[in-house]
């Protein structure tokens, strides 16, 4: 249309042209107006021209433009695949070197049934029993209701071991087991370990999303990978027990965080978007059922992201999809949890009502001079923790939780702020995970180069989020396009959050060594992306304002090179460690546990009930489906109590005492352990013996003297002796270099 414009004011201009030649010098005036047209003619013509270059050069931008958008599209979907089959392939090498080193610590494949259950450590050997019950069920709906009402595991209780243990993961993989037909083709315990070992591949594969999404690159994928494998003892605990709940649920955890970064990223489309809502709502569910300390790990989270919002690094909507997700989990795991009142007073709801309730109240709180948003924001805080405090009092007023008077009792003895003879708190005191960490967790962290880029990594951005959060709060101008060259890491809610998730939990492990397996996977993922993030380079060189190189092209240089350099040293350095770990290995083996175990199977009734340390009674349940006094299971009141009444054979009681109080649990044998018994560790004040004693007053420390006042020698000693009044009580039935079993005479027989 243009071009035939200008084709039709050329045409007018030369025929007013042709009409003027004939005319004579007189007509001046005549002259005038028609070079006056002309004129205009011609600037007409001249705009023509300009408009028509113009229109000339957008139709070959928009050609040209078309062509980058579809090689571009081609190339993102190039990046997805390949990042997606390195995901895969780092998740399955990695499960796969698990199962060959189970299978070589343990010489799986070569033990007999009873050989391979006791390689379930510390007490754990218990979740796989309710697993063989499952299935050894004529009926799925028989054996679960069964679980629900039982009364074959603790002696002289009925209890619902569904809710009591967490068994879900028990109960959906025996029914996996079962529809699936694997009876033919896999034994039972081969499935059961395969599972937890195929979730260790989900929990690598959700890191190294984790760290993709974060920096755009799938190369942080796989250095996180590389560090999370180096890193494993300080990681995971599959390599000491396999049922362990912690192995159940934290690949679920990790799958839930990957799904809730990509839902913080500011630039997701739509379809990503509900992807990873609905992944995060499948996750947080699960992760719920699975283990009963994940609404404490949830809280956490969830007051990372109360603190992004109240910061203002979060869109509202966003979060308010979030606390749904939350709050809907929460009711249905309260539902599937047959009405666990642990849920309705856990901080995580609490918090989640204060923080509803202060954002209704305070309304206009992100408006304002930076005074006065700084002052709302104190405020904020105040009636949220407030609100929060005061909802989870009530509740436990009106909903007894159980498990809260002895856990105030044990951070009191682990803070130092009452000193107790409580045998439970100070159980709990002295167990390895809930101690301060030692200098060798740092030192093994330094070596693998994990804890010095994650401090690099961790002070860019924080100090870039610190400007983000002072601009938020004195509300500068903001452009609403950023270019790669500005370099704000510190403006991404998905960065911040991770900021703030490694900090708390980070802060949790100094003060208690089992939070280290939620600190350093994250960290390994959080210290990738930042060495192959261009963001975080680029924001790097804006604080040095860089000028002999682009800023761009340096970012992109270094966010390839320095994990280039990061993983060949790794690989050089640590591969043939890791390949080490498959051939030099301690074979985990226990002859005298498996002996008695296959004894008691052969030479007692079913309905024998066993007294001893929980942890062996664990193995003996799994092993030979006997009745028990106590379970391991530390988050339990009543059952640590039951633990303290069987541990007092290893006490300085009389045979009278302890005869009364094993009869009290219904017990009809005892197993004493000479490892217990004769425990000759350097004295910690940790040792069975010495909480029993100190628990009992039988020895009182008073300014570094010990007194002892004890009229009767330790109970494990005396009765290894076989004299009288001990053998009125108690008959020796079975013993080797491990264990000595005794019967709890039903008819007392007095013997001098």
């Amino acid at each position: 249309m243009t071009g035939l414009r200008c084709r039709t004011s050329e045409t007018f201009k030369v025929a007013k042209e042709e009409e003027q030649e004939p005319r004579s010098d007189d007509g001046k005036v005549e002259d005038e107006e028609a070079e006056e047209k002309q004129r205009k003619v011609g600037e007409e013509d001249e705009h023509c021209e300009q408009k028509e270059n113009d229109s000339n050069k957008q139709e070959s931008t928009v050609r040209v433009s078309k062509r980058p958008s579809a090689l571009s599209t081609v190339q993102r979907v190039l990046r997805v695949l390949f990042g997606c089959l390195a995901a895969v392939a780092c998740g399955t090498l990695y499960a796969a070197y698990l199962s060959a080193f189970h299978e070589r610590k343990f010489w799986f494949s070569m033990r007999q049934e009873v050989e391979r259950e006791l390689t379930f450590q510390g007490g754990s050997a218990i979740y796989y029993y309710y697993y063989k019950h499952m299935l050894a069920a004529t009926s799925f709906d028989r054996a679960f209701f069964e679980l629900m009402k039982d009364d074959r595991t603790v002696a002289g209780q009925t209890i619902n071991a569904v809710e009591r243990l967490s068994l879900y993961p028990e109960v959906i993989t025996s029914y996996i087991y079962r529809v699936s037909g694997s009876q033919d083709m896999v034994e039972p315990i081969y499935f059961y370990v395969g599972t937890v070992l195929a979730l260790q591949a989900v929990y690598a594969t959700a890191l190294f999303a984790c760290s993709w999404l974060m920096s755009g690159t799938w190369v942080a994928g796989v250095l996180t990978v590389a560090w999370y494998v180096i890193s494993r003892p300080d990681a995971t605990k599959v390599e000491q027990a396999v049922p362990l709940r912690e192995n159940w649920a934290l690949p679920y955890y990790a799958c839930q965080v990957a799904a809730l970064t990509g839902f913080l990223c500011n630039n997701i489309g739509l379809v990503a978007e509900l992807f990873c809502y609905l992944t995060m709502s499948a996750t947080t569910l699960t992760f719920l059922l699975v283990w009963e300390h994940s609404h404490y790990v949830l809280f956490v989270q969830a007051f990372c992201l109360f603190l992004l919002d109240s910061l203002d690094l979060v869109p509202p909507r966003k979060l308010s999809d979030i606390h749904k997700v939350y709050v809907s989990s929460l009711l249905m795991a309260f539902f599937f949890h047959f009405h666990k009142m642990a849920l309705l007073g856990s901080p995580l709801l609490s918090l989640l009502i204060g923080s509803r309730l202060a954002r209704y109240l305070q309304q206009k709180m992100k408006k304002g001079p930076l005074v006065a948003r700084v002052m709302k924001l104190f405020l904020h805080f105040h009636l949220v923790f407030t609100t929060g405090i005061t909802f989870n009092y009530l509740i436990k007023k009106v909903v007894p939780v159980s498990e809260s008077e002895f856990v105030l009792k044990f951070l009191e003895v682990k803070f130092g702020l009452n000193a107790t003879n409580d045998f439970v708190s100070n159980f709990l005191a002295c167990q390895e995970s809930l101690q301060s960490p030692g200098q060798d967790l740092f030192l093994r962290l330094t070596q693998a180069s994990v804890l010095p880029f994650y401090l690099l990594v961790l002070a860019v951005c924080g100090v870039s989020a610190l400007q983000a959060v002072y601009t938020r709060l004195s509300q500068a101008t903001q452009s609403s396009e950023r270019r790669p060259e500005d370099g704000h890491v510190g403006e991404r809610p998905e960065v911040v959050y991770h900021v703030l998730h490694t900090l708390i939990f980070g802060g949790l492990t100094l003060l208690f060594n089992g939070m280290k397996y939620f600190w350093t996977p994250y960290m390994c993922a959080f210290a990738a992306f930042g060495v192959c993030s261009p963001d975080l380079w680029m924001t790097v060189f804006r604080w040095l304002k860089v000028k002999s190189v682009h800023p761009v092209v340096l970012s992109f240089i270094l966010s390839i090179g320095v994990p280039s350099i990061i993983g060949f040293s790794l690989w050089q350095e640590y591969c043939p460690r890791v390949l080490t770990d498959l051939s030099d290995l301690e074979v985990f083996y226990d002859p005298d546990a498996a002996k008695m175990i296959s004894w008691i199977r052969t030479h007692l009734p079913a309905a024998a009930v066993f007294a001893g340390s929980p942890q062996l009674l664990g193995a003996i349940k799994s092993g030979s489906g006997a009745a028990v006094t106590s379970l391991p299971l530390h988050s339990d009141a009543d059952m640590l109590r039951r633990s303290e009444d069987t541990y007092q054979i290893y006490s300085m009681r009389s045979a009278e005492e302890v005869y009364k109080i094993l009869t009290s649990r219904k017990a009809n044998y005892m197993i004493v352990e000479e490892s217990l018994c004769n425990d000759f560790t350097p004295d910690r004040g940790c040792r069975i013996k010495d909480l029993l004693d100190v628990a009992n007053g039988h020895v009182v420390h008073d300014n570094g003297e010990t007194y002892a006042f004890s009229r009767h020698r330790r109970f494990c000693h005396e009765i290894k002796t076989n004299r009288s009044p001990y053998t009125n009580y108690f008959t020796r039935v079975f013993c080797n270099r491990s264990y000595h079993v005794y019967r709890v005479n039903a008819v007392i027989s007095f013997q001098y």
